[in-house]
């Protein structure tokens, strides 16, 4: 499987979790966000960047997922409605570092909270499976102007 993480052409290099709090995870748990198509991921950084700084250089990692790694899936009808609230839902939260920190598998499949029909995956990057995963491409991408804020 290929999932898309669209980051500053500085950091596109390598596949990198700043351990920053997000919407699945408590701050100091490295977790890497990405989207299962490249078109979520674009809406994911719209949204998440608030249409600002969309004029820098950026790119697309491409990263390839091995069929072999066990995925762990949250669905929507487990969630409180208000799951998809800003800035993060502590539920959401408490889901995510509870399967973090059980460490049960790399992978954490979830609805995105842009387009809840589509999926967004997280990698916990101190995974001892982590090392399977790899980063294949590097493509620039340029957010359509109609979609940047001036």
């Amino acid at each position: 499987m290929e999932v898309y993480r669209i980051t500053l052409t500085k950091y596109a290099d390598k596949l990198f979790a700043p351990g920053l709090a997000g919407r699945w995870n408590q701050k100091g748990q490295f977790v890497i966000y990405t989207a299962s198509s490249r078109s979520l991921a674009c809406l994911e950084n719209v949204v998440h960047r608030r249409g600002t700084g969309l004029h820098k250089s950026y790119k697309v990692m491409v990263i390839h997922i091995p069929d072999s790694l066990s995925i762990r899936r949250i669905e929507i009808d487990e969630l409180p409605k208000d799951w998809a609230s800003q800035p993060n839902s502590s539920a959401c939260q408490k889901m995510g570092s509870a399967w973090y920190q059980e460490a049960r598998s790399c992978l954490l499949s979830v609805p995105s909270a842009v387009v809840a029909a589509e999926r967004n995956l997280v990698i916990h990057a101190k995974h001892p499976d982590f090392a399977k995963i790899q980063l294949i491409d590097s493509e620039p991408f340029v957010f359509d102007p109609r979609l940047v804020a001036t």
